[in-house]
């Protein structure tokens, strides 16, 4: 039975794309697309339809001249082989071979067609995979743990949850119109290789004694989120059993569904509902919906992985290793994916995961393959033991592509991060560099040790490129966002100004003490004088 759209009782202060949704669900884009704009063209595409289109996966890339992004949703990033293969296929056939990893774990192509897209479509469906609903105002991929069946820090394997969550929400017309787009993270690692702080919803790793017996479960935290305002997601006073992940799943998106604001697109997030609320409001508004649930139990997360999973690591399964591989700002190309699915196959177990580092993992692997595996030579690009600055730095899409972005990043990262291995060779310590090129924060900049956000300034020969820095970000117990610095940063002296700022904490840290650590203790004060001597 549909649901009743209660917040239409407002209708006179909704914004204007939320009447576009009521009279056409954004699900229904996807037939018009395979049986209108495929054959008609883009010069046929009608303006709320286009922005319909993410509902399909698929948004216009710059400069709006007929070409599209795609975005594929893959749970927990986990992939076949067979499921590889095809995508590097689609990505030669219509995507100019061109493979981006997303920091939601999703697989990104550019250069589509409008008439590409039922072919696409088909394609990823004969191996069970989805574009649909990866963008859109609704439930979104599921993030979380890609060592999930293999991982020696995690509580369960999260396999089947997240699977479940999936195929409850996708392509569910009860679901299929929210406010705006919906985030969850499901995880049982107890190193919130979820980044439960940033999500809608997120699930980590709990136990609780109940009636005498020890029972492993979650802890549910509601209202994270990044973009212009970022918010850390807080945690409810609930242990929910496996069972009862997604009765809590549905009960948290139905409050947003029929309670999240639609009046500014700017202001709809869930993050907003939950701020003003406060989390215990919300809290027993989704008990009145779900019914009662036990307190709190004991929380098992740890720390941070921030997901980086470089090198060579045993699983939980005997005489079998994962290997860890670094994709450059996370780009790679359908032969190279071709090839780590050969990989897969010949020495692993014929599975290829992706992270939220922008990253990939193969598993599976023998011990006594080891040494053949690694002298592979894909693996000297994606290679499992890369240097240390080029292993920590991401980067969203960038005006390459991106039309919200201000200034190029992918390749302007990829460079900096060459030139800081170069210039501080056998660093040892971990600094995490991540690029925006605007607001939206889909390089996940606030979460950072540092952040840059693109920016333009004024010169005597015209608006250039620039960044604004913020230093200080992490996740897990100490979570923090970054707080941003005073002096915008022009681009051809980002990379040796990033130098001295790693300089800094590098010959002035104490043993062990990690960026986010020394930042505390030093304060921005000291990294925002330090700035402002680099730059003047």
């Amino acid at each position: 039975m549909a649901y009743e759209p209660v917040w239409t009782a407002n209708s006179d202060k909704l914004n204007k794309f939320e009447f576009a949704k009521l009279q056409k669900d954004g699900l229904d884009v996807i037939r018009t697309i395979i049986e209108e704009y495929a054959h008609k063209g883009y010069d046929a595409i009608d303006a709320d339809d286009m922005s319909r289109f993410k509902w399909a996966g698929v948004y216009e890339q710059k400069p709006k001249d007929g070409y599209f992004m795609m975005r594929i949703r893959i749970n927990s990033g986990v992939l076949t082989s067979e499921q590889a293969r095809m995508i590097a296929a689609i990505g030669k056939d219509y995507g100019r071979g061109l493979i981006d990893v997303t920091t939601r774990q999703a697989i990104q192509y550019h250069w589509l067609t409008v008439q590409d897209l039922p072919d696409i479509f088909k394609r990823l469906e004969q191996v069970g995979l989805y574009s649909y609903e990866a963008c859109g105002d609704c439930p979104r991929t599921i993030v979380g743990n890609p060592l999930a069946g293999i991982d020696k820090d995690e509580l369960m394997d999260t396999t089947a949850l997240v699977n479940e969550v999936n195929d409850f929400f996708l392509m569910n017309r009860d679901f299929s119109n929210l406010p705006r787009k919906y985030k969850m993270s499901i995880s049982s690692n107890i190193h919130n290789n979820g980044n439960a702080e940033i999500n809608c919803l997120a699930f980590t790793p709990a136990i609780k004694v109940i009636d005498g017996e020890e029972v492993l479960g979650f802890h549910a935290s509601v209202g994270g989120g990044l973009s212009a305002k970022p918010h850390l997601a807080r945690q409810m006073d609930m242990f929910i059993r496996p069972e009862e992940v997604l009765k809590v799943a549905e009960g948290v998106t139905v409050i947003f569904r029929d309670h999240g604001y639609r009046e500014k697109r700017h202001h709809a997030r869930l993050k907003f509902l939950v701020a003003d609320w406060g989390v215990e409001k919300f809290q027993e508004k989704l008990i009145e919906l779900i019914g009662p649930m036990p307190t709190r139990g004991e929380d098992k997360i740890a720390g941070w992985s921030s997901s980086y999973y470089d090198g060579v690591h045993p699983q939980k399964q005997e005489g079998l290793y994962y290997a860890g591989l670094n994709v450059p700002v996370g780009r790679l190309n359908s032969e190279e994916l071709e090839e780590l699915a050969r990989l897969a196959d010949t020495y692993g177990d014929g599975t290829i995961r992706t992270t939220q580092s922008q990253n990939i993992i193969l598993t599976g692997v023998p011990e006594a393959k080891l040494e053949q595996f690694l002298n592979e030579p894909v693996l000297q690009r994606l290679t499992p033991f890369p240097n240390r600055f080029m292993s920590r730095t991401v980067s969203c899409t960038g005006n390459e592509f991106c039309n919200l972005a201000l200034v190029e990043t992918k390749e302007f990262a990829r460079d900096v991060a060459k030139y800081l291995d170069a210039e501080i060779p056998g660093m040892e310590e971990e600094v995490r560099i991540h690029f925006i090129g605007c607001p939206n924060s889909c390089g996940q900049k606030h979460i950072a040790d540092i952040g840059l956000q693109g920016a333009l300034v004024k010169t005597p020969e015209g608006m250039v490129d620039a960044f604004d820095i913020a230093v200080g970000g992490t996740l897990g117990p100490e979570a923090k966002f970054n707080t941003a610095l005073k002096g915008r940063v022009r681009h051809d002296r980002v990379a040796p100004v990033l130098k001295e700022l790693v300089l800094f904490y590098k010959n002035n840290k104490l043993d062990g003490e990690t960026f986010h650590q020394y930042v505390q203790r030093v304060g921005v004060p000291a990294f925002q004088e330090k700035l402002t001597e680099i730059i003047a």
